[in-house]
């Protein structure tokens, strides 16, 4: 699926989170506008927003990486994965990151 973003968006965190499945990470408040988002520090002394999909608990039960994907109004992405209003995209020279939901233009899936 791909999607054209509406309007520019810069990444919010220069240093974000990433961690890998079976790490232990110290938990702390819960997003009041992304609620399935928890504050997470992890082993190293990162932190940042993490989806509660990625956890059980304190433990990380997927690999996960909070980075967000810088992208100009207009560019066209690729949409990997969603997670609590956020989708995991790829640009045209293949970086990666999270992009909001609410920046873009999801265009039809044509078969």
């Amino acid at each position: 699926m791909r999607a054209r973003l509406r309007r520019d968006y810069r990444p919010q965190h220069r240093d974000p989170i990433a961690f890998t499945a079976g790490e232990r990470l110290v938990l702390g408040t819960r997003d009041t506008e992304w609620p399935e988002f928890l504050w997470a520090t992890d082993p190293r002394g990162k932190s940042g927003w993490v989806h509660q999909d990625r956890l059980d608990g304190d433990l990380a039960v997927r690999d996960y990486d909070a980075r967000e994907l810088s992208a100009n109004a207009g560019d066209v992405v690729r949409l990997l994965e969603a997670a609590g209003g956020w989708w995991w995209a790829e640009n045209i020279i293949g970086e990666t990151g999270w992009l909001p939901d609410r920046d873009l233009d999801i265009e039809p899936v044509i078969e």
